[in-house]
C-alpha cells in the first residue's frame, strides 16, 4: 500500500470530522468524510430511488456519487446536484442508519472508499467514519478510535444543531442503530483510543497529530 492510510471512527459528537480536517491539513493529506455517502445515498433515497434496488445493488447504477478529498474545499454531489447542505438535513439523518444497516450497500461503500482513495493526488488521506479501521483500511498505517462521553458529545452537536429532541436523534438513537451493525465504541485489536471528553479541539488535534506521526514512523521502519 503506496498511499499512507490514516482511519478514524468514531461515534456520533465526537468531533471526527473537524479533527480529520485539521489532521489533513497538517499532513497535507487528503481528507475522505466516509459518512456523506451513505447521507448522500439517504437522500437520493428520499428524492424517490427505490429502496429494492438497495437491496440488490440495482442502485450502484444510479448512484452518481462524487466527493472533494480537499478539505479547504469539501463539496458533495449526486449527479449534477450539489447535495453539500441538503445531505445535513434533519430528514436525512434520520434516514440514513436503515440505508447504511443494508448489506449491499455497506459492500458498494468499501469499494467506493478504496476507490477514492487511490485517486487522491495527495501522498496520504485521512479517511472518518465507523467502521474504517476494522473493516474498510484495517491495513491502515495508523489506525484511531476517537470518542467522548455521551454527554459531551450531546453538547458538541447541540451546538450544531437547535432542536434538543433532533439532537438526541442525530447522536444517541443512530448510535444505538449503527451499533447493530459495526462496533465504533471499542478499540479493535491494533487500533489507538483517544477520548476528548476532557479535551478542547486544539488538544485533541494536538494528541491525534502524535498519534499520527507515531503511527507512520512506525510503518516506515519497519
Amino acid at each position: 500500500m503506496s498511499k499512507q492510510i490514516v482511519a478514524i471512527d468514531g461515534p456520533a459528537g465526537s468531533g471526527k470530522s473537524s479533527v480529520s480536517k485539521q489532521l489533513a491539513r497538517e499532513f497535507n493529506f487528503g481528507y475522505l468524510d466516509t459518512g456523506a455517502a451513505y447521507r448522500a445515498l439517504a437522500w437520493l433515497v428520499l428524492q424517490g430511488l427505490d429502496t429494492r434496488e438497495l437491496e440488490n445493488g440495482a442502485f450502484e447504477s444510479n448512484f452518481d456519487y462524487q466527493i472533494s478529498t480537499d478539505a479547504d474545499n469539501f463539496w458533495v454531489r449526486v449527479g449534477n446536484q450539489d447535495v453539500t447542505e441538503a445531505i445535513r438535513s434533519t430528514e436525512v439523518s434520520e434516514a440514513v442508519s436503515a440505508v447504511a444497516q443494508i448489506p449491499t450497500v455497506r459492500s458498494f461503500m468499501k469499494r467506493k472508499t478504496h476507490e477514492i482513495a487511490e485517486t487522491c493526488t495527495k501522498p496520504g488521506i485521512v479517511i472518518e467514519g465507523r467502521d474504517i479501521t476494522t473493516v474498510v483500511y484495517p491495513e491502515a498505517q495508523s489506525r484511531i478510535l476517537l470518542t467522548a462521553s455521551e454527554e459531551v458529545r450531546l453538547a458538541r452537536r447541540s451546538k450544531e444543531v437547535s432542536d434538543a429532541e433532533n439532537v438526541h436523534a442525530q447522536v444517541v438513537k443512530r448510535d444505538a442503530h449503527d451499533s447493530k451493525v459495526v462496533n465504533f465504541t471499542e478499540a479493535a485489536p491494533g487500533v489507538a483510543l483517544i477520548d476528548s471528553s476532557d479535551l478542547d479541539f486544539s488538544q485533541t488535534v494536538q494528541v491525534m497529530s502524535e498519534q499520527v506521526k507515531h503511527d507512520l514512523k512506525a510503518a516506515h521502519d519497519v
